[in-house]
């Protein structure tokens, strides 16, 4: 059994601090403790219900729900892959563009969530979406730079240097082959379709955003 854990781009660093990837996490953080506090209640109101969206009820809630998450491990694991991920793109693009390119990103993932089951009434939350959007930047921007990452092997854990292109291309592939063992479940689960989607979107779109000099600054 093997998991691979991105902590940081090798290849080069940002010129610019990272703001508004902290200011996400903080935010996720945040809202995780509200929901806490809130319970079932809170996330029920601030969840995107896929029947209420494809009625047109509760659009806010295509915000909201992409900071929210179902559970300490599914916060964690998000966090860790936009620390990873967010910084470079951030500072390609500038804070304001980044901070659109995200939200977009977030909501075009939710859609395509929805989209994929119109009839649920299982709520959907999290910023994997929005996430996978990041991925989808970095992976057109920095395809040959080298992800420093954490590989389990069964118990044995070691540094190693993955190319972007082959950790987000393996990724994409697990969320499309879970799709399709998903596709008949109606109890719930990952939102895979969000993920494949939030991606999706962020391969196309990265290149409206980037900018090329401020790619060019970075170490």
């Amino acid at each position: 059994m093997a998991a691979v854990i991105p902590l940081s781009d090798a290849s080069r660093r940002p010129a610019h601090f990272p703001s508004i990837t902290v200011l996400l996490i903080v935010a996720n953080s945040f809202v995780f403790i509200c929901e806490l506090l809130g319970g079932d209640e809170f996330v029920a109101k601030w969840s995107v219900i896929p029947a209420d969206i494809d009625a047109g009820h509760h659009l806010i809630t295509l915000l909201t729900a992409m900071f929210m998450h179902g559970s300490w491990s599914h916060i964690i694991g998000n966090m860790v892959f936009l620390r990873a991920f967010g910084p470079e793109i951030e500072d390609a693009m500038n804070p304001l563009r980044y901070s659109v390119f995200y939200l977009l990103g977030g909501v075009v993932a939710m859609f395509a969530q929805v989209a994929f089951s119109p009839a649920s009434t299982i709520p959907s939350l999290g910023a994997s979406g929005a996430i996978a959007a990041v991925m989808g930047a970095f992976l057109v921007t920095y395809p040959r730079d080298r992800i420093r990452s954490l590989l389990f092997i069964f118990i044995s854990v070691r540094v190693t240097f993955i190319p972007a292109a082959l950790l987000i291309g393996v990724w994409f592939l697990i969320q499309l082959f879970s799709l399709g063992a998903v596709a008949d479940v109606e109890t719930g689960g990952v939102a895979y379709m969000a993920h494949i989607g939030g991606l999706i979107f962020g391969a196309i779109t990265a290149r409206f955003f980037v900018d090329p000099e401020r790619i060019a600054e970075q170490i």
